[in-house]
């Protein structure tokens, strides 16, 4: 596979890699989560500006840590779709002028392809047909995988995504942000029995929907209840550890129950995971367990490359150049794009 050096901005991290081989050759991250909690969340403007501070740095961390030089780089690839249009502009514009200014090709790359290739870092042996469980801030889906470039989408959440449920939740639980890592963390201290709280019913197939679609508004609205009625009762302090752990079970459940589901019903052997939530102890924990019943085989990232980076991205941009597949310098970005039109970026 290509040495490619990958730049990663859609929402609030900062990140360059330079990746060989599905090896991560540099991984530099440099989050803004410290600028964005005193919002309560992302502010896109804030975003945009922190990563025009911080690229130029980002890039020659990244040629430090790997050790490497312009030489042995055979592609320079960048986050185009989906995300903060600003913010994938600062990391575009820099693709852009690195392959212009080094004479490399350059490729765009779909963020949510990015997700499905972190599990390539941490099992190099994975190939198509796999099913994905992408779940994240803003996307909750199952994707069947049939080759690079080639994906179909068997579910997807129907309101909230999770890792926005989790968000939603610990702004209820005045846990700030970000809600994952924090809830998370209280969950483990917790009984994940102490509270019933609702899986989300979606209807089967009807108006176009998929049979294993996911909905979180109604547990987020279930936990916004049980806080009150504790409340009411004069509950003091709040068992905030076991609401936290009940939540969290029954997201975890949920994605799990669905993802079991769908890999058996379509005879699909391996699940690979992805996105921020992929580093949910609780939903690691759950899927394994059930995989383990059923004789399949799943697959996390590692919790470094769970969130956001560059590394995956250019585990994605390797085999696209490997097949031939650049992007044209003209290419702009995408506030929104579907992870079956990835092919559009070539």
């Amino acid at each position: 596979m290509a040495t490619v050096l990958a730049i990663e901005t859609s929402c609030d991290e900062t990140a360059v890699a330079i990746v060989k081989n599905r090896k991560v050759l540099s991984s530099i991250i440099a989050s803004q989560i410290p600028v964005h909690r005193q919002y309560g969340g992302v502010v896109p403007e804030v975003a945009s500006r922190q990563h025009v501070e911080t690229i130029n740095q980002a890039i020659a961390q990244a040629f430090e840590e790997a050790g490497t030089d312009w030489a042995e780089i055979e592609g320079i690839a960048a986050t185009c779709a989906p995300g903060l249009v600003g913010a994938l502009l600062v990391g575009l514009s820099a693709a852009k002028t690195l392959a212009i200014l080094q004479n490399k090709p350059f490729v765009g790359v779909h963020h949510l392809e990015g997700h499905i290739y972190a599990s390539y870092l941490s099992a190099p042996d994975l190939e198509p047909p796999f099913l994905c469980l992408l779940v994240s801030g803003g996307h909750t889906s199952l994707i069947y995988v049939k080759d690079c470039g080639m994906y179909e989408k068997l579910g997807e959440t129907r309101d909230d995504a999770a890792g926005e449920a989790f968000d939603k939740v610990a702004r209820l639980l005045q846990l700030g942000y970000p809600g994952g890592p924090a809830i998370d963390k209280l969950a483990r201290e917790g009984n994940p029995n102490a509270f019933p709280l609702p899986e989300g019913k979606v209807s089967l197939p009807s108006g176009g929907y998929h049979p294993y679609d996911s909905s979180f508004s109604g547990l987020k609205t279930a936990v916004l209840r049980l806080v009150q009625k504790l409340e009411q009762e004069g509950v003091q302090p709040l068992p905030v550890n076991d609401i936290a752990a009940s939540f969290q079970d029954t997201v975890a459940r949920s994605l799990t129950r669905r993802a079991i589901a769908c890999a058996l019903d379509r005879n699909i052997n391996t699940i690979a995971v992805g996105g921020g939530v992929a580093a949910n102890s609780g939903l690691r924990k759950h899927l394994q367990a059930a995989a383990e019943t059923h004789n399949l085989r799943v697959i996390f990232p590692s919790l470094k490359f769970c969130t956001d980076n560059a590394a995956m991205i250019g585990c994605a941009a390797a085999e696209h150049l490997d097949r031939g597949h650049t992007s044209p310098l003209t290419l702009g970005v995408r506030s929104r794009l579907a992870i079956t039109d990835v092919m559009q970026l070539y």
